[in-house]
Formats: structure tokens, C-alpha cells, sequence
């Protein structure tokens, strides 16, 4: 008799989480009919500054397919999270998944940008990559370099050695989906060996928060900026109200005089 499902969430909570957060974001993107062009992330949107797309891009799928093979790659990988003795854990993991978000997708855009700029190869204009493969590759990087013993386990039938799973699986996907990003996949391994070396660390509480801060605040004057969806509340709208006392120049502009209203109800001490 197999372990409870039930522990094994417990054990992966932010693991649990992020599957579910993306099966969400899947059916809200069906249910609305939202194209991929609409959430993807590519060069030509994000010189544009559509900066919020490296958000919605990791954390949507426009087939059922496509989520599900991301997302049990994603549930083998959470044992990242029951690894707190060899300095990993929960907190290891929610830190580095925000990292592996914004830094691969940074380095997708900057790799169509060398293209484009310097090989002069147009086609990765238009490109749009989708979907959470990018941390997937990265979160297998991570754990071949600290736990090279482990397992990935796909559908639950088809066991990979974690030592060799990112650039197999890098193969593997590129054969048999075309369509599947080769950059985006890539992009990944390179941040999770970073990642996995120490040459992006010093991830704590403090920084992690602080980063989320600063992802919030682009994401939403971007996403504003573009005009892909309006906040008014955050425009400034001048005040003309004849009732409130108003200031005004006079003379050589140097004196300042000023009107108002009596105020009922207002004590002057």
C-alpha cells in the first residue's frame, strides 16, 4: 500500500502551492479563451515594456498537456523541500523559485536580444515563450548539483537520474515538441547552475521579501503602462474645488497672497 498523498503535501507545501496556483491560472486562461500571445513572454513585447509578462508567462499553460508534464516534473522536484539538512527546505525553495522566475526570464529576453542585435536573426522577434519550464529546468539543475543521487520521476512511470536530467530532458523536449522553447529550457540550466555554484546567493527572508516588494510594484506600473489593463486608482487628478483656499502670486511674483472660505467647525490654536 502506497504512502497517503495527504503526507506528501504536507511535506511540499509551496511545491503543492505553485501546482495549484498554475492548474488555476490553466483553467481561468481556458474558461476565458486567452492566447498565449496575450500572456507570453518575447523580445518584441518586452521592449515595449510589457515587463509583467516574465510573471504571467512562467505561471501560465495554454494546453493541459503542457501543464501536466510541467507540473509532475515540478511535484518530483519538490523534494527540494524535505531536503532541509543538506540546506535547502521550504524556505530554500520559495526563495530560489522567485529567483529562477525573474533571472530566467531576464536572460531569455537577453538572449533574443544577442540574436536579434548581433546575428541578426529576426525570427526570435516574434517568439513567445509560455509555461513554468524555465524553473523546472532550473530546479532540476539545482538538485543534480546537491543531491545527485535523486530521482526524477515523470507521470510516475518514467524515472530519469537527476545527475543527467536537465540536459536530457533538454534533448528530449526538443525532439519531441518542437514547439517547446530550446532557449527558455536553457535559460533555466544557466540560472540553476548560478544558483547551484554561488554565484547567485545570499537569499534570505529580508531579500526575498524585499524582491517581491519591487516585482509587485513593476509588475503593476507595466502592466499599467502598457495599457494592458487600467488601475485608476493610481492617477493624480488635479483639484478644483472653489470651496478650499487657493494661492496665488502677486506683484513682482514675489508676494504670496492667499484666498479662502471661512471654515465652520475649525478650531485655530
Amino acid at each position: 500500500m502506497g504512502r497517503p498523498l495527504l503526507y506528501d503535501i504536507i511535506e511540499k507545501p509551496a511545491t503543492s502551492c505553485i501546482i495549484t496556483l498554475c492548474s488555476l491560472i490553466w483553467f481561468l486562461i481556458q474558461k476565458k479563451s486567452i492566447g498565449y500571445s496575450q500572456v507570453g513572454l518575447s523580445y518584441e513585447t518586452a521592449t515595449q515594456g510589457h515587463y509583467w509578462r516574465i510573471i504571467t508567462s512562467a505561471f501560465s499553460h495554454i494546453s493541459v498537456l503542457h501543464l501536466v508534464f510541467n507540473m509532475s516534473a515540478l511535484w518530483s522536484l519538490g523534494v527540494v523541500e524535505q531536503l532541509k539538512h543538506l540546506g535547502l527546505g521550504t524556505a530554500y525553495y520559495l526563495h530560489y523559485t522567485l529567483v529562477l522566475v525573474i533571472f530566467s526570464g531576464g536572460l531569455v529576453i537577453g538572449m533574443y536580444h544577442l540574436l536579434i542585435g548581433r546575428f541578426k536573426i529576426e525570427y526570435f522577434r516574434r517568439v513567445t515563450a509560455v509555461g513554468y519550464s524555465c524553473v523546472v529546468f532550473g530546479w532540476m539543475t539545482i538538485l543534480s548539483v546537491k543531491q545527485p543521487s535523486s530521482k526524477l520521476d515523470l507521470f510516475g512511470v518514467l524515472s530519469l537520474p537527476i545527475s543527467f536530467a536537465p540536459f536530457e530532458s533538454l534533448i528530449f523536449t526538443s525532439i519531441i515538441v518542437p514547439q517547446a522553447s530550446f532557449l527558455g529550457h536553457l535559460s533555466g540550466i544557466l540560472v540553476g547552475y548560478a544558483v547551484s555554484w554561488g554565484l547567485i546567493g545570499g537569499m534570505n527572508n529580508y531579500w526575498a521579501v524585499t524582491m517581491l516588494g519591487w516585482i509587485v510594484v513593476v509588475f503593476v506600473f507595466s502592466l499599467k503602462k502598457s495599457g494592458a489593463y487600467d488601475f485608476s486608482f493610481l492617477e493624480i487628478e488635479s483639484v478644483s474645488d472653489a470651496s478650499l483656499p487657493s494661492l496665488r502670486f502677486v506683484g513682482n511674483g514675489r508676494t504670496l497672497q492667499a484666498s479662502a472660505v471661512p471654515l465652520s467647525g475649525v478650531e485655530v490654536i
